[in-house]
This record gives structure tokens, C-alpha cells and sequence, in this order.
């Protein structure tokens, strides 16, 4: 993968959020392979909460021990990622930092200066059944860079196609962009998948639509979409697939042996003004391998 660089010239860096959860250390693993493949440094990032108190005596109303605590939890977070970093790609140059203030926050204001920010699904704060934190929702939803939320217990399979979902949209041309050099990058296939279904026609008027004409025009709008990058890369396996369904249905069909899907922030069908639109969202929640949403 090309490495991308700031205005100095200097590789931008892969973003971490770290919080001792096993969810956390499964990214930072996820990221440290991407690193590896990005030529990037990784830059880790433990944020924690100060806790407030009513004492005037006390100008950062703070408890000083419980302070404290907190930092030396966050650094020892911060000292067993970093050896799961060593482990998996020794050569990756790491920066670590304990930070305070509220995670999400922190790793938006962060993602300005990053290629990619990693996220695990669910962090030490969620709740026992929640499929997304709220760390990884906000980050997905408002970070300045392509985000990966790295769903799952177990590191996902090498082996794997990239998936992408391809609506015509500016997010799905950039999401096909992110896709394509991922599975290039990997080794792998990649999977386009475009469905077409709910995005087409109101359903009470369509008993007066040919759908056969409907199909073509889909299919020639995911051909112009996958064109250029087939010349780019004239060897890279590419499957385009497509389906008479719902998006986040088709694509949730079609990721069982994914070890990556890429979607775009919001597609054709989005509201203006939102941050993610239902396809993205349905994945952050419910994909069972890692989500790149990319704007």
C-alpha cells in the first residue's frame, strides 16, 4: 500500500485507542499487521477520565489518588499492547501515550493527523450484549480518516476476500478506493458487492418499472465503478456480485469468509447531514469480522 504523508513529508500514522479490554488488544494486533503493510508508525493512545469532586481546596477537581490510579492503570494498558505489537510486526516503530479526557473525543480530535484510527468493537465500559461501544460509535461516526472497527473476539482470517459495497456514491468510490488497496496489499480477492433493491423506485410504483432495464443500468453503474482499478490492477481477483436485495442485507450475506468489509460513511440513500447511513451502521453492529468505514 502506498504510505500516505502529512504536509512534511513524514508517514502519518496508524491510531490506536487502548483500554486494556481484549477488544482493544484484537486492533491493536489488526493494526499492527496494517502498519506493517502501510509502511506507518503506530501511535497508541490510552485516554482516561478524571473524576470530579466538589472541593475548593482542589483547583483541577480531581481526587489526586484516584488520579493517579487511573494513569498507572492507562500505562500498563498501554505496556502489555505494545508487546502485542512486538510480537506481531517487531520492526513497526511505536509511540504510546496516556491522554485525559473523554476517549472518543480525544481520538477524533487525533484522527486529523492519522491514515487510519483502529477501534475495538467494545471497550471495558460496555455493557455485557452491546455489539458496539460507544468509543468505537463515535469514532466510526466522526473521525477525519478512515476508521476500522475490529468486530470479534479472534483475530479474523488472513486468507479471506475484502468485501466492498459499491453504490455510485462519493463515500462508495472512496470505499472501493480503501477496498481495492487492502486486497491488492493482502494478497486476496476482492468482492464488490451492489445491491440495488430499496434505492431504485418507491415499491408502489413499481409494478410499472422494467426491471430488466433497471438491472442493466445498476450493473453498468458497478462496471464504471470497478473499471479504472481493474487496469490498475490487472491481476487483483475482483467478483462483482449483484443483488436484488436491501444493502445491508446483501452485504451481511456476503461477508462470511471475509476477513475485511469496507463501506462508505453513507450512501446514495442518505439524508444529508448524517454521519453514517443505516448500511454502515447495520455492519458496526452486527458484521462478524472487522468494518473500514471510510468517508
Amino acid at each position: 500500500m502506498n504510505a500516505t504523508t502529512d504536509d512534511n513529508g513524514s508517514v502519518r500514522a496508524v491510531l490506536v485507542g487502548i483500554d486494556g479490554s481484549p477488544a482493544a488488544l484484537t486492533a491493536v494486533r489488526w493494526a499492527a499487521r496494517e502498519a506493517v503493510r502501510r509502511r506507518a508508525p503506530i501511535r497508541m493512545v490510552n485516554a482516561f477520565g478524571w473524576m470530579p469532586v466538589h472541593d475548593a481546596d482542589d483547583p483541577l477537581q480531581v481526587v489526586p489518588k484516584r488520579r493517579d490510579a487511573l494513569r498507572r492503570a492507562a500505562e500498563e494498558s498501554l505496556a502489555v499492547a505494545v508487546a502485542q505489537v512486538a510480537e506481531v510486526a517487531p520492526d513497526v516503530e511505536v509511540s504510546q501515550e496516556v491522554m485525559a479526557g473523554m476517549p472518543a473525543a480525544l481520538l477524533v480530535a487525533l484522527s486529523a493527523e492519522a491514515q487510519l484510527a483502529v477501534v475495538g468493537q467494545r471497550g471495558l465500559g460496555g455493557f455485557a450484549g452491546l455489539l458496539l461501544g460507544s468509543v468505537g460509535a463515535a469514532v466510526a461516526a466522526h473521525a477525519a480518516c478512515p476508521v476500522l472497527v475490529v468486530r470479534g473476539a479472534t483475530d479474523p482470517p488472513q486468507d479471506g476476500p475484502v468485501v466492498v459495497g459499491v453504490d455510485g456514491s462519493p463515500q462508495s468510490d472512496a470505499a472501493v478506493a480503501f477496498a481495492v488497496e487492502a486486497a491488492a496489499a493482502r494478497g486476496v480477492s476482492l468482492r464488490a458487492v451492489h445491491a440495488w433493491l430499496d434505492s431504485v423506485v418507491p415499491v408502489m410504483v413499481s409494478k410499472a418499472v422494467d426491471w430488466d432495464i433497471v438491472a442493466a443500468q445498476q450493473a453498468n453503474l458497478r462496471t464504471n465503478c470497478l473499471a479504472g482499478w481493474r487496469e490498475k490492477y490487472p491481476d487483483l481477483p475482483i467478483e462483482p456480485l449483484l443483488i436484488e436485495d436491501r444493502p445491508a442485507h446483501a452485504l451481511m450475506d456476503s461477508i462470511d469468509d471475509a476477513q475485511l468489509v469496507v463501506v462508505g460513511s453513507r450512501g446514495r440513500g442518505g439524508l444529508a447531514g448524517m454521519t453514517l447511513g443505516s448500511v454502515s451502521q447495520a455492519l458496526l453492529h452486527h458484521a462478524g469480522c472487522p468494518v473500514a468505514v471510510v468517508r
